[in-house]
């Protein structure tokens, strides 16, 4: 079984690049649950705390919840002439 490789082990390539995929997921974190916040509950589908649990999985739970959670008004506003 392979050892995991520990910082010191990580070139510099990786080592900037583990760091901006984390920076990443923790903007998408922190986005997701400012959104669940302010978001009233009925432009969201499911309950609000489903999605703010789901939201901590790993870059997929805040991305799913921008791609899934929120409702789109269909009657968007449009500019009149």
């Amino acid at each position: 079984m392979a050892r995991k490789k520990s910082w010191r082990d990580m070139s510099t390539g990786q080592r900037v690049m583990l760091m901006i995929s984390g920076a990443v997921n923790l903007t998408l974190l922190i986005a997701a649950q400012r959104n669940l916040a302010k978001t009233p509950e009925a432009q969201i589908r499911g309950k609000k705390v489903l999605w703010r649990a789901a939201s901590f999985i790993n870059f997929f739970g805040p991305v799913s919840y921008f791609l899934f959670g929120r409702r789109r008004d269909s009657g968007a506003v449009t500019a009149k002439r």
